[in-house]
């Protein structure tokens, strides 16, 4: 009777251990889960992106009880790769960027901020310094022209339609030089700095920088500017947990209820987050339509 007993209690311990060591295996695996990788497009130097974004993401953190990590990305192409080969949960897209990877992975957009300004979209800028004698396409001719990148509503997209709409097929022969800067600062600064004669960039960024060095001001001027267009928003892989998804969602767009939520706001540079749907993205999707730009099959890797 005593070996029986003994046995039993040995198989119970077993049982026991073995559930244990399932649950704790489950509770590791849902712990490493415990971090959202957030991805974001580089607008302007990592720095910058980091000190604008990380508070966001530290509140968000704080909010719904997941870290949140975020992985800064060199090049705009680079996102859409990069989603996969990094096993990113989301990113804070740029309008064309989030047109492409719609198209290739499929996603779900969440929310996108309204700005101080009470505007929730941006559009793109082609801009010279005043005293380059540039006031039309004819005066491009022979100019060097800095784009940002090939993946960029305002840094590819306006360039390519704006030469389209005056009658240019061959904008590359038509100009002496185009390049990429990667950044829109960059492209503003080089044309700022005589590296370039025309740039495009957003215009969000150009005015961001413009209010704190008056050069941008008093030394450029805009010759052209595309239709409005989402601010960068936040969307994530369908597959997603949906309690983390609804939270996410719940807490970026009540932050401005929440003293510490609206300080982390105005520190970003807006009012609130607004709820964003794929339909807001129609104006980017008519823009690929109308220059002959197929979404799915389109090269955006830099040449």
């Amino acid at each position: 009777m005593g070996k029986i007993l003994i046995a039993v209690c040995l198989c119970l311990s077993i049982i026991g251990c073995s559930k244990a060591e399932k649950l704790s295996s489950q509770e590791t695996s849902q712990t490493q889960k415990r971090t959202l990788l957030i991805g974001l497009i580089p607008e302007q130097n990592i720095f910058k992106q980091i000190e604008r974004y990380e508070p966001i993401a530290d509140y968000l953190s704080e909010k719904i009880g997941v870290k949140i990590e975020l992985k800064i990305l060199p090049r705009y192409g680079n996102i859409i790769d990069n989603f996969v080969s990094l096993g990113l949960d989301g990113a804070f897209w740029g309008s064309f960027t989030y047109a492409l990877a719609y198209n290739r992975l499929g996603l779900e957009v969440l929310a996108r901020p309204q700005l101080l300004d009470g505007s929730s979209t941006y559009h793109g800028l082609i801009f010279v310094r005043k005293d380059s004698g540039i006031k039309t396409i004819k005066d491009l001719k022979g100019k060097r022209f800095a784009l940002v990148d090939k993946a960029t509503t305002a840094g590819y997209l306006l360039p390519i339609a704006y030469f389209k709409k005056h009658g240019i097929k061959d904008y590359r022969s038509y100009l002496k030089e185009t390049y990429f800067s990667g950044t829109h600062e960059d492209a503003i600064y080089d044309v700022l700095n005589r590296k370039a004669d025309i740039g495009a960039a957003k215009n969000t960024v150009y005015h961001r920088l413009a209010d704190k060095d008056i050069r941008i001001v008093n030394e450029l001027v805009i010759l052209e500017r595309s239709p409005n267009v989402p601010e960068n928003g936040l969307a994530v892989r369908k597959n997603l947990d949906e309690s983390i998804k609804k939270r996410l969602k719940d807490e970026l767009l009540n932050m401005y209820i929440s003293l510490k939520g609206r300080e982390v706001l105005k520190n970003f540079g807006a009012q609130k987050f607004i709820e964003t749907k794929n339909e807001d993205y129609e104006p980017v999707f008519k823009y690929a339509r109308e220059i002959r730009l197929n979404l799915a099959t389109y090269d955006y890797i830099n040449e």
